[in-house]
């Protein structure tokens, strides 16, 4: 039998990882261990509407842009029978997944809306302007990131595919080796690697992607907000 250390274990790919709190940029949820979900914050869009949520087992939580005339935001649930349900914004149709099934993983960008299936396919809805919905091609991934406008899948062999904008090069993974957890900001994604060590691409106007000097790492994180 294989034996691994606490950190050896938390460095092996993730694979269906699930979120149990989830942040916006004007609301917050919490999955509870009852399966229910709590939420705080803006309810512009109803986004914190999930009193009636019952046998959740990860959430998920759209972004807003920062322009000051928008609170537009949407909030994702994962059943235990591996549907979905969604509140909140739904102007690009990124809360339509009543008609998923088999999901293992969800994530959500701005305007969009990324599920993993069980057989390491992926589905997406909502806006996709930029091409961040363009997924039906993707296999054999084993986790998936929604961003601003881009979307990040990381595979079972640790490589990395992305979709979407890629103005700022945060869609430039496809030489990354070694990834077992990965994670998107509006204009940049991290990847953890099974040494500890970090990847990093995408604007690094704010020093966000200075990371080389990681190490010990066994979870990361990125913030998602819309600037103007």
């Amino acid at each position: 039998m294989d034996f691994y250390s606490p950190k050896d274990r938390m460095l092996l790919v993730k694979r269906w990882p699930k979120d149990t709190i989830a942040a916006g940029r004007r609301h917050t949820v919490g999955l509870k261990s009852n399966g229910t979900v709590t939420t705080v914050g803006d309810n512009k869009y109803g986004q914190c509407d999930v009193s009636g949520w019952r046998d959740m087992v990860a959430v998920a939580a759209g972004n807003v842009h920062m322009a000051t005339n928008t609170g537009n935001a949407h909030t994702i649930g994962l059943k235990s029978d591996s549907t979905v349900a969604a509140v909140g914004w739904n102007k690009h149709n990124q809360c339509d997944v009543n008609d998923w099934r088999d999901i293992v993983a969800v994530s959500a960008g701005w305007r969009h809306t990324i599920g993993l299936k069980s057989d390491d396919t992926v589905v997406a809805v909502g806006r996709n302007n930029e091409g961040q919905c363009n997924v039906s091609s993707w296999n054999d991934i084993v986790g998936v990131a929604a961003g601003y406008l881009h979307s990040i899948g990381i595979k079972s062999d640790g490589t990395v595919t992305a979709v979407g904008l890629n103005k700022h090069d945060q869609c430039d993974v496809s030489g990354w080796r070694g990834i077992v957890a990965i994670a998107v900001g509006s204009y940049h994604t991290i990847g953890l690697k099974s040494d500890g060590t970090v990847a990093a691409v995408g604007d690094n106007k704010y020093g966000q992607c200075n990371v080389n000097g990681w190490g010990d790492i066994v979870a990361i994180a990125a913030c998602l907000y819309c600037r103007a």
